[in-house]
């Protein structure tokens, strides 16, 4: 087996080049986006022709703002009907899923029709962020990039997710976060060869965005002090109850998604049912339209008062929940910030009340929670810190962001199975990964699997007296393959004792004939990567073991029997309880 290691190979110089070139596009087409929600909000609520980005809140339709959101519903749904049901839904799921089972090929058709219906869902007051269709039209345009080009299906994921960072670091102009977030949700690896080209994609982005939209913080706040270990405390319990309450909202929507499933009318018409009620909720809170980004900065700022912070996390929820159950294209970053932020602020506003002695700044309570409500339910632990930390870049927000972040992390693992992003795709068999370790057959070196005792075959021997030999059933005859070597010990190859045991195959043939190719070998310094690699692309269950010393003397015999039986150990490690220290010996016997 040739020596194959290396930690990069010149195709990342070209997939790099290629995500560089990807992010700068996405970022257009995000700024693109954007406007076009502009416009759809200005024409659907002030009947004006502005591509400026405006809050449907400050319409005066009255009781017509119902109407609204229930027209979008309809035009959404007609999309899905007659161009694509992919587009339905917030999107990330649905990329998880093309690259979990269809190496990352996403119909080329979704990178205008995701934008486009999301445009509509969104301006029409949908209660969605933008960030979840431009990072699904981000991805889908870096699954297109690797469709027209020859790349592996490997590099066509990384563009995917070069693509989908790009999107997401220029709408909220947070590029480390983006490329978490294509680490945690789409790479499912983390390998410096889909890395390097992910990050060059959302730093590519964000550059974009400077230049167009200038790089102050997309959530700016005041000045906030550094806690100290009784708010830090309170931060770390505010992270377990959002941990709780988000499995609870993850299950309620997709509560909600199986009531619409039940319904006796096609799914075509169902995003219309659910804006029924984004409007009549629209019309008793306006602020509950649209992405809400001025709610997060509102509550991160201090601005709103108890019942406000309270009514927007309420009617948010109903709104959000019943809108994305219903099938609407839209995203699930923004609602969840601003219903986690306004219930951070509930509760931070409590705690300087009634425990005053904790030390809480609701606006501190607001970000924690705004991030942790999207740790639980994504369970996107590191993008959910850096991301809060990024957007208001309060540089104190970090330690408790890292505290309440990870104790919503902990609860979700605990108490739920799949998260809001893999929760429809795994009811559909999909398998998604949860956890990225170090590959454990890279670790271990095939001298310390491989068997020592090899039994070989000499070539000119027939096969009636390898047959008797067999019958017998010694030891060393148990073997299901045997190294052949000829008169002066040189290996010829492989035979195995299915072939030894033909009865179709003369007896007096030798041993040497029934060679099909020449030995297959790795050295014992390879790994049981390596080696697993290259039975799977030689089709074969054993390989011969040489020497470390770039010779050719034959040490050991190895399989895929020993591959598994490598995996020993590791079982061991993981399921096994021990003490170590503090143990006494056990007497010698």
């Amino acid at each position: 087996m040739p020596r194959r290691f290396r930690p990069l190979s010149t195709r990342v110089v070209w997939i790099g080049a290629l995500a560089m070139l990807l992010g700068a596009v996405v970022a257009l087409v995000a700024r693109a986006l954007t406007a076009l929600i502009g416009l759809v909000t200005n024409l659907a609520f002030y009947g004006r022709w502005s591509f400026e980005f405006s809050s449907p809140a400050d319409n005066q339709l009255g009781l017509w703002v119902i109407a609204v959101p229930v027209i979008g519903g309809l035009i959404v749904g007609l999309m899905a009907r007659f161009g694509s049901r992919a587009i339905r839904g917030h999107g990330i799921p649905e990329a998880m899923e093309q690259v979990l089972l269809n190496e990352s090929r996403i119909p080329p058709r979704i990178t205008w029709l995701k934008p486009v219906s999301s445009a509509i869902a969104i301006g029409t007051g949908g209660p969605f962020g933008a960030e979840g269709p431009i990072i699904a039209t981000g991805g889908a345009l870096g699954s297109l990039v690797g469709q027209l080009l020859h790349v592996t299906a490997e590099e066509r994921k990384t563009l995917l997710a070069a693509g989908a960072a790009a999107g997401m670091a220029a709408v909220f102009n947070a590029p480390m976060s983006a490329v978490l977030l294509a680490l945690e949700l789409l790479l499912f690896e983390r390998r410096a060869r889909s890395l390097i080209p992910v990050a060059f994609a959302a730093a590519v982005g964000t550059g974009v965005r400077f230049a167009l939209e200038g790089s102050g913080a997309m959530f700016a706040m005041p000045a906030l002090a550094a806690p100290d270990m009784p708010a830090l405390l309170a931060y770390l319990v505010l992270g377990l109850i959002i941990g709780a309450l988000s499995v609870g909202i993850t299950r309620m929507v997709y509560a909600i998604e199986d009531g619409f499933e039940k319904l006796p009318i096609h799914w075509m018409w169902w995003p219309a049912l659910g804006a029924v009620v984004t409007g009549i909720v629209g019309y008793v809170l306006p602020s509950t339209l649209g992405v809400g980004y001025t709610n997060i900065s509102a509550v991160l700022g201090g601005q709103l008062t108890l019942g406000a912070m309270l009514a927007l996390c309420l009617l948010k929820l109903v709104s959000w929940s019943i809108s994305l159950g219903s099938g609407t294209s839209g995203g699930t970053l923004a609602p969840l910030f601003t219903i986690g932020g306004a219930l951070g602020g509930v509760f931070g506003t409590l705690a300087v009340t009634y425990l005053p002695w904790l030390h809480v700044d609701p606006r501190m309570a607001a970000l924690v929670c705004m991030a942790a409500i999207f740790a639980g339910a994504s369970r996107a632990f590191l993008t959910s810190v850096v991301f809060a930390f990024e957007t208001t870049q309060e540089p104190h927000g970090l330690l408790p962001l890292l505290a309440g972040c990870a104790a919503a992390y902990l609860i979700s693992g605990l108490l739920m199975r799949n998260t809001i992003m893999t929760e429809k795709i795994a009811r559909r068999g999909v398998r998604v990964p949860s956890d990225y370790a170090a590959d454990y057959l890279d670790r271990i070196l095939v001298r310390d699997a491989c068997s020592r005792e090899v039994v070989t075959l000499p070539a000119e021997q027939t096969l009636d007296a390898t047959r008797a030999w067999l019958e017998v059933g010694g030891v060393q005859a148990q073997h299901q393959g045997f190294p052949v070597v000829d008169a002066q010990g040189a290996l010829r190859g492989v035979v195995t004792r299915r072939d030894l045991l033909d009865r179709q195959i003369a007896g007096e043939r030798t041993v040497g004939e029934l060679v099909k190719r020449p030995a297959l070998a790795v050295r014992e310094d390879h790994s049981l990567r390596e080696a697993a690699d290259h039975m799977v692309e030689a089709n074969v269950g054993r390989l011969i073991v040489l020497s470390a010393d770039g010779g050719h003397r034959m040490v050991g015999f190895i399989t895929r029997g020993d591959l598994l039986a490598a995996h020993a150990r590791r079982l061991r490690e993981t399921h096994t309880t021990s003490q170590v220290i503090g143990r006494r010996s056990a007497p010698a016997r």
